[in-house]
């Protein structure tokens, strides 16, 4: 099987840009033929608002390399990651004029709501949900502020969901979770075509003692990231128990500001992998206080892999991915008295917590290790290849995968 991995990389490096490495890796570590086409959005700076106006919608650059790329070596399967917004779903096209399966991950919700969250203005927002055109998307200014690039995405999402690109163009997407799947459903994705393959953690970091004495949170600091609940929850605990906070973004003075003058919070910046994974080791708990629609955040695998229980914001996939009681504690998004609540009563309760750790390495080693993701992965390739060449189904490969 040969495989073309097409991706446009971040201004600021993500989960994305990590996950497309790490499928690229394990992939070629399975003996499958892999080769990547990808573009890089810190060039928008020099393509102009205009150009990338146009690109979003449809790229003829991309298209060409695209076709070019196709017709030099035969791929059986062109599995995009992130299209947003040089590469833009001319590569589906082009993918399929040369024969290709195409097969999509959806990493966000970018093909239902504009700025790919399903969040504004410090809540939940699913109004372009369904609708042919995210008009109050682009009337909110949803995607960084501005009307006229928000009106550039809506333009693709319309224009492709008029050109059936969607339905007609993808043989196989990929949802990370069991909450996405029905969420891209909703918005009108073809149910037998979307299969649930969650990311994966390698190599193996090996489960942790948790005996560190302190609470761990690591993520961006952003404000759908519940920065500001998780503050004022450990400001009611008042210094009952250790926070660590690893990561960098916008919020980082208030961030700073608070573990200066609340006691308990250490404020640690941006830290190495291996760092992220003693910490995690040893803390004993995680914090996750999101306040939004999370796709499947790693950090999420790489505490379950450490035997690190989660203390989770009840919202969207998280409630799924974390089970109350089994491997972490549920709370109210952006409650932080419920938070505080939940925090004090773990703490309270030490032979649960143990219990919970094992639950977590448990469920990192029966769904997210490596020879799990990669069949899954192969058994979706197979897939989407049977449907393109019109030949019965390969395998199924998650519960709810149904059928085209």
């Amino acid at each position: 099987m040969r495989v073309l991995l097409v991706h446009c990389r971040y201004q600021i490096r993500g989960g994305e840009d990590e996950c497309v490495e790490f499928e690229r890796r394990l992939l070629q570590d399975a003996g499958v033929e892999v080769d990547l086409y990808e573009d890089d959005n810190r060039r928008l700076d020099e393509t102009g608002r205009l150009r990338a106006a146009i690109d979003t919608v449809w790229s003829r650059r991309s298209w060409l390399a695209i076709r070019e790329r196709l017709r030099a070596k035969p791929y059986d399967v062109v599995h995009v990651h992130n299209f947003f917004p040089l590469i833009s779903p001319a590569v589906h096209h082009a993918a399929q004029a040369e024969g290709c399966a195409v097969v999509q991950t959806l990493h966000n919700y970018r093909l239902l709501c504009p700025n790919g969250i399903f969040f504004r203005d410090g809540h939940v927002c699913e109004d372009c949900l369904g609708r042919s055109v995210a008009w109050p998307g682009v009337a909110h200014a949803c995607y960084r502020g501005s009307r006229p690039a928000t009106a550039a995405i809506a333009a693709m999402l319309a224009g492709h969901r008029l050109l059936g690109t969607w339905r007609s163009k993808v043989d196989a997407f990929i949802a990370l979770n069991e909450f996405g799947r029905r969420k891209f459903i909703e918005g009108g994705l073809p149910a037998g075509r979307i299969v649930v393959k969650p990311n994966f953690v390698t190599p193996d970091p090996g489960v942790g003692d948790g005996k560190g004495g302190f609470a761990l949170f690591v993520g961006r600091l952003t404000p759908e990231k519940g920065v500001a609940t998780l503050l004022e929850a450990w400001r009611r605990l008042d210094g009952r128990f250790p926070l660590k906070i690893v990561g960098d973004g916008p919020l980082i003075e208030e961030v700073s500001q608070a573990a200066a003058a609340l006691p308990g919070i250490e404020f640690l910046g941006r830290r190495p992998l291996a760092e992220f994974y003693d910490l995690a080791g040893r803390a004993s708990f995680f914090v996750f206080p999101s306040t939004w629609y999370e796709g499947f955040p790693r950090v999420i695998m790489e505490c379950f892999a450490r035997g690190a229980p989660i203390v989770a914001s009840a919202i969207g996939p998280i409630a799924e991915l974390v089970t109350d009681g089994v491997t972490g504690v549920h709370f109210r998004p952006g409650d932080s008295e419920d938070l505080a609540a939940k925090v004090a009563r773990l703490l309270a309760q030490p032979d649960a917590l143990a219990a919970m750790r094992g639950a977590a390495r448990t469920e990192f080693e029966t769904k997210y290790t490596a020879e799990i993701a990669l069949d899954r992965t192969l058994a979706v390739y197979e897939r989407a290849v049977a449907r393109r060449r019109g030949q019965p189904h390969g395998r199924l490969v998650a519960a709810g995968s149904g059928s085209s």
